[in-house]
């Protein structure tokens, strides 16, 4: 199984590292990662396994979350099944 992970916010050093820290104190292995910086917003999108993870799915999406107010990010973190389900025609 594989979650969405967006990551937006003003563009700072470390971002990425952040990020791809906090998924691997969990044991979520990233995937595939594109980002990009738009003048000084900083967006990215992860898509990672949570196959293997070392706390709940649940748990995640709020270490997340929490990972980006701390920062002034807005991280969201989405099951890639609802995800899907909320692209489909």
């Amino acid at each position: 199984m594989r979650a969405i992970i967006t990551v937006s916010g003003k563009d700072a050093v470390g971002i990425i590292a952040q990020v791809s820290c906090a998924c691997t104190e969990v044991n979520a292995n990233i995937e595939d990662i594109t980002q990009k910086v738009l003048d000084d917003l900083f967006v990215m999108v992860m898509l990672v396994s949570v196959d293997n993870l070392s706390i709940k799915f649940t748990d995640f999406i709020d270490r997340m979350t929490e990972l980006g107010k701390r920062n002034g990010l807005v991280i969201h973190t989405v099951h890639e099944d609802i995800f899907n389900a909320m692209h489909r025609i």
